[in-house]
């Protein structure tokens, strides 16, 4: 990503920056850049950025803070004086350190920075119970101040789902995948049309995003809805084929079904592409191999591509229109 300069932000007419700090394994690599790729338009060369866009840290399950920058200074000192000059103040704010280096900074001095940014603000502070809370930290040789907020995704309770299969994908790469299809339009009318428990159908359902999911198996598709019930979401699954669908929609994510449970043959797999192509403009499909020469015989362009490891398995994902 090319970084943005950081400038002070006292001219009122200059777009908002934001500051983000990013966090992936090693298999997710490629995933997460795909997924920056889809929401800031920019590969991130680092695991922190700047963006003029603004993504609620919670729509993605890599982004662990954001900050929305109020002042920038050479030195901390510049940061104080921005403060002061224009009387910054809240009620019940915490000024809190943000370590994006792995810096061995102490921590005496993560206190100590705190401290003076906090003492120069007006209002009152409150440690256990703030209701803002303001960040701090060095970046590119400048010192940033500004809103912080951190995601507060239900991943790990959605990780909980009473019904689940070890093939099933992960909550992280289900959300990450429902990202990558909607982009920034969370308007977007989805579909998963082999939705399996549901696990994509429930990230996008936690968004606010409109998604239909459909399952030819009954015993999975009722499991599915149990599941929706489980975390207090409406049903929006339905047990049937995928190919008497006559709905459009303007994404599915397809993880395309491989014949672990019942035998899957190529010839259904091709029809389950050609089908999903009559039905959405845009398609993340999932295979367990390189496809694309029957992707591509199904009429679709595609237009990016990245893979996850789960286990000694590697997920293909491809992104088709």
């Amino acid at each position: 990503m090319c970084q943005l300069k950081l400038t002070n932000l006292k001219d009122k007419n200059r777009l908002k920056q934001y500051f983000y700090n990013i966090n992936f394994t090693v298999y997710e690599e490629n995933l997460c850049k795909m997924e920056m790729k889809y929401l800031f338009h920019k590969v991130p060369k680092d695991k922190y950025f700047l963006s003029y866009h603004y993504v609620d840290p919670s729509r993605s399950p890599f982004i662990k803070q954001c900050i929305s920058i109020i002042y920038t200074g050479n030195t901390l000192e510049d940061i104080i004086n921005e403060i002061i000059i224009n009387n910054l103040s809240y009620e019940k704010f915490k000024v809190r350190y943000i370590n994006v280096h792995n810096e061995s900074i102490s921590f005496e001095k993560r206190r100590k920075i705190e401290y003076k940014i906090g003492f120069n603000i007006a209002g009152k502070a409150e440690m256990k119970y703030p209701k803002v809370i303001l960040g701090v930290t060095k970046v590119y040789g400048k010192w940033i101040l500004g809103e912080y907020s951190e995601n507060k995704s239900d991943l790990e309770f959605h990780n909980r789902k009473p019904y689940c299969y070890s093939n099933a994908l992960g909550v992280r790469v289900a959300r990450a995948l429902v990202n990558i299809a909607v982009s920034n339009n969370l308007k977007s009318k989805i579909v998963d049309p082999c939705c399996g428990i549901g696990t994509v159908v429930i990230e996008a359902l936690s968004m606010g995003i409109d998604i239909k999911g459909y399952e030819i198996n009954p015993c999975i598709a009722e499991n599915a809805k149990k599941n929706l019930e489980f975390f207090g979401y409406d049903n929006v699954i339905t047990h049937g084929n995928m190919h008497n669908l006559q709905d459009t929609f303007d994404a599915a994510i397809v993880d395309l079904p491989y014949g672990l449970f019942s035998p899957t043959t190529l010839k259904e797999q091709i029809a389950i592409i050609n089908t999903t192509r009559r039905i959405a403009n845009t398609a993340v499909i999932v295979t367990l191999e390189n496809m694309d020469q029957y992707i591509l015989s199904c009429g679709f362009n595609i237009v990016d591509r990245c893979y996850v490891s789960k286990g000694k398995f590697t997920r293909h994902i491809t992104i088709c229109k």
